[in-house]
């Protein structure tokens, strides 16, 4: 006796019509029959045992597919070579979700006990046919809430580094303005001091001194000018900082709106380029731009995005210039590259200079706030922070930094098409 077994259901391979099934697995018949098999689709009708198991929803038993006039697969019975067929329907509540199909040979019914036993392994193929549907499903669903909670934490952290710095800025504006007012007279009279001490020195020329005594005060008065000096210097330096914490501490940045990238990018290189010109006249420096006509919009406060722009584009300026100065323009031209690239569902911006470099312990820090390594009166400290801010904290993009001391430095930003978060 040879006995035979196939298992017929919705094909998982294509897309069949509503209704019809597709056979998934065999066993004991030949290759070619098996090829052929496989691809013949499973309808419900009564020419064949799957196809009324199907459309009755219950166990069919024909003892010699022969004897049946209702049975026309004749051509499969000649080339499986079977005469008892046994289908039993595999069910998930009412619902027929396979066939499972057994075949002999030669005419021998199958036993009460035989179908009973192949019935319960219907049922638990049924089910287990149906967990794996189940874990499937919930698998896919919680790949998909886990994709979903963490678009939400990222967008929840956004937001709320948004209002803190909403919050921040109100609060370091009302410092930044109660500062102003001490520092500036602080830096007034600093100034009014050092033209008093010019005044007291031209007094003390029209009275005689013993040379001890004129030395002590001289001494004494270039002291006082000195430190005066320093007090001026450094006030200068805060008062620059508190304009850029009151630039930079506003409530609201202007709206966010799509922005072509590769204009935001010209329209700064050109107003830091004129700027530094404008500031000091024997400033030069060669520009090379290689913005990708590809790079399209993205979704940003262009206010905030020119603002990082005029900053790196600045300090690309001064590298440059300081390194030029170094060299005595020895075979060195001050160059700063612009480019752009699309990069798909985001746009890269590249800031270049072949300045002085950025050493590694300065690399480390470089984004902390009030950190600059420029002398006093020319850095703040503040640029870089809040460029970083801008760009990871309030639009979800990146700036990453590769440089090499005495070569070159290059920033590159990486900003989403749609990652500006309202304020």
């Amino acid at each position: 006796m040879k006995r035979s077994g196939r298992t017929s259901g919705p094909s998982r391979k294509s897309v069949l019509p509503k209704g019809v099934y597709q056979r998934v697995a065999t066993y004991g018949y030949s290759d070619d029959f098996t090829k052929r098999l496989i691809n013949l689709p499973v309808v419900p009708d009564r020419g064949t045992g799957t196809g009324r198991s199907l459309l009755e929803g219950k166990i069919v038993h024909i003892p010699d597919i022969r004897a049946d006039p209702e049975y026309t697969f004749v051509e499969a019975q000649k080339l499986g070579d079977f005469r008892t067929v046994l289908s039993v329907p595999m069910l998930r509540e009412v619902t027929t979700i396979g066939i499972l199909a057994l075949t002999r040979r030669e005419v021998r019914p199958f036993t009460d006990k035989q179908i009973a036993l192949v019935s319960t392994f219907a049922d638990q193929a049924a089910i287990a046919i149906e967990n794996v549907r189940l874990f499937e499903s919930v698998e896919a669903r919680t790949r998909e809430l886990a994709a979903s909670l963490e678009n939400l934490r990222t967008t929840q952290d956004r937001l709320v580094q948004t209002q803190k710095l909403a919050s921040l800025g109100q609060l370091t504006a009302g410092i930044a303005h109660e500062i102003k007012n001490p520092l500036n007279f602080v830096n007034n009279f600093s100034g009014v001091s050092a033209e008093l001490i010019d005044e007291l020195q031209d007094t003390l020329k029209g009275i005689h001194f013993d040379d001890k005594a004129r030395a002590e005060i001289n001494e004494l008065t270039n002291t006082l000018r000195g430190n005066l000096d320093k007090v001026v210097q450094h006030g200068k330096r805060a008062d620059a900082i508190v304009k850029n914490m009151l630039l930079h501490s506003r409530e609201g940045s202007g709206e966010h709106r799509p922005a072509d990238i590769n204009v935001l990018v010209e329209e700064s290189l050109n107003l830091a380029y004129h700027g530094a010109r404008a500031e000091k006249q024997n400033f030069n420096i060669k520009l090379e731009k290689s913005f990708d006509p590809d790079a399209g919009e993205a979704d940003v406060f262009p206010q905030d995005i020119t603002r990082v722009l005029l900053n790196l584009i600045s300090n690309g300026f001064y590298a440059a210039t300081k390194r030029g100065a170094e060299t005595n323009g020895r075979d060195y031209e001050p160059t700063l590259a612009a480019a752009t690239k699309n990069r798909g569902d985001c746009v890269e911006i590249s800031i270049r200079d072949n300045g002085t470099g950025i050493p590694a312990h300065v690399k480390e820090k470089m984004f902390n706030p009030f950190f600059t390594t420029k002398p006093a009166g020319e850095g703040t400290g503040l640029g870089l922070s809040i460029s970083h801010d801008i760009v990871v904290k309030q639009h979800g993009g990146s700036i990453e930094v590769e440089t090499q001391p005495g070569e070159f430095t290059e920033i590159k930003i990486v900003l989403p098409r749609a990652g500006a978060l309202p304020q």
